[in-house]
């Protein structure tokens, strides 16, 4: 792996997306570490999202500090889910990584999204912030190392064109699996 190739991986996109589902096939098809940035949420933050309440900046900032860090301390390819919906979230994670990161935005309607969270169980994400969700948003621009994916596809189509841009990728440091 080159001094400079990127190897922290941010599948980022709003609740109900598919950030933990695509993000684990990701890091089995490379055999990579994956871990949920949800799972490193406060109970604090936890508790507000299953209120219906949505997150401010100052309840995020420790969120992404620690996700950056967590990231940043494994060893090889990491891949994590995580919304980082603002490009300042994105810019903070990479800041505090203290080292380069690939965005991958996970891109579909509100109708899609809003029918995938009604059939999931057991999230504390509620579908009443899926709105503030959509409205907080900045989708990655071309000054990001990214990439955006639209989930109206199937899963495996989905992790096709992910392991096939990103395995063209002179910055990244991942081969296409055999």
């Amino acid at each position: 792996m080159s001094e400079n190739a990127i190897r922290l991986f941010v599948v980022m996109g709003v609740s109900g997306c598919g950030k933990s589902s695509i993000g684990e096939a990701l890091a089995k098809a490379f055999d990579a570490t994956y871990f949920e940035g949800d799972s490193l949420h406060p109970s604090a933050n936890i508790e507000l999202m299953s209120k219906g309440i949505p997150l401010t900046d100052k309840d995020r900032w420790p969120w992404l500090e620690q996700i950056a860090q967590a990231m940043a301390a494994q060893d090889g390819l990491v891949f994590t889910g995580c919304s980082a919906l603002r490009k300042s979230y994105r810019s903070f994670l990479i800041e505090k990584a203290q080292e380069p990161i690939f965005f991958i935005h996970l891109a579909g309607s509100k109708d899609l999204i809003a029918s995938r969270m009604r059939e999931r169980e057991g999230h504390f994400m509620s579908l009443g912030l899926l709105e503030s969700q959509f409205a907080t948003l900045e989708p990655p621009d071309t000054s990001e190392t990214a990439l955006t994916v639209d989930i109206s596809a199937s899963k495996d189509q989905i992790l096709e064109t992910i392991v096939s841009v990103i395995g063209r990728d002179s910055r990244v440091a991942v081969e296409i699996p055999e």
